[in-house]
């Protein structure tokens, strides 16, 4: 049966990840269970302060000011509170330093990665950094596999789900199908287009480099998506959906750069 359906075409060939690209993956999930371990820690602190009423009001959390109000409180009554209290910090420092290791680890990784010019030159990308292109590189493997751009946006389950019948067709939600690590570093990149197009330092720094012809990619990428997050948000459109549609065709712009971006031998 399987080699008649090959000899019809019916047989649809996918991309099969080796044992250095599954590598890459458990570094990069790793890190993102410290990120999920930091972001836990913090409310949990947060949650132990607003118990006992104490609350920070001179800006936003987790600025050098705010960490030097924690460093400085000496307030709770009881010195095992307080003991709780210094702990809570403790697992905070310690989990920061766990994903600082592993960012140091990553860009060790990516030298001698297959992958690691698709990587680099992705950074020309704005709010593309090098954990979020490891991430989509490693979680997506062979970018180019994609015929079209639309294939690479519903793998990534960032095109709208269709319920048609007859003429009827009716659109929902994004199907969020394929890998979600992926489709999750795109949407946070997508946040970058909200401010007007800017080629500022560390863009400049970290993307002179490269080939003028995928640094004009990523200057078109920037022009048509602030444009695009601005006319989305001016129709009253909700955020998440203007992320959705910014990540989506991010997706195509990084397909793009993957097909222009010769691998290493």
């Amino acid at each position: 049966m399987l080699a008649r359906l090959w000899r019809a075409g019916e047989l649809t060939s996918i991309w099969t990840p080796d044992e250095e690209q599954e590598a890459m993956r458990d570094l990069i999930r790793a890190r993102k269970q410290a990120m999920d371990a930091v972001k836990t820690a913090k409310q949990q602190l947060l949650s132990f302060l607003l118990r006992h009423g104490l609350r920070y009001e001179n800006g936003q959390y987790w600025t050098q000011r705010h960490r030097r109000w924690l460093a400085e409180m000496r307030k709770l009554p009881f010195p095992h509170q307080q003991l709780a209290f210094e702990e809570y910090k403790r697992a905070i420092a310690q989990a920061e330093d766990r994903v600082a290791t592993l960012d140091r680890v990553i860009d060790d990784a990516i030298l001698g990665w297959h992958f690691a010019p698709v990587v680099d030159a992705l950074r020309a990308l704005r709010g593309v950094n090098t954990t979020i292109a490891a991430t989509v590189v490693a979680e997506t493997g062979d970018i180019t596999r994609f015929e079209t751009p639309r294939q690479l946006m519903a793998w990534l389950g960032l095109v709208p789900s269709e319920h048609s019948s007859g003429n009827t067709i009716r659109r929902g939600r994004l199907t969020k199908t394929g890998n979600a690590p992926a489709r999750t570093m795109l949407v946070e990149a997508g946040w970058s287009y909200r401010h007007p197009p800017k080629e500022g330092y560390p863009y400049l720094k970290r993307s002179a480099h490269l080939p003028q012809h995928i640094r004009d990619i990523g200057w078109k990428a920037q022009t048509r998506l602030c444009k695009r997050y601005r006319d989305l948000s001016r129709t009253g459109k909700p955020q998440p959906r203007v992320l959705a549609a910014i990540a989506r065709e991010l997706a195509g712009f990084v397909r793009d750069i993957a097909r222009q971006t010769p691998l290493k031998a």
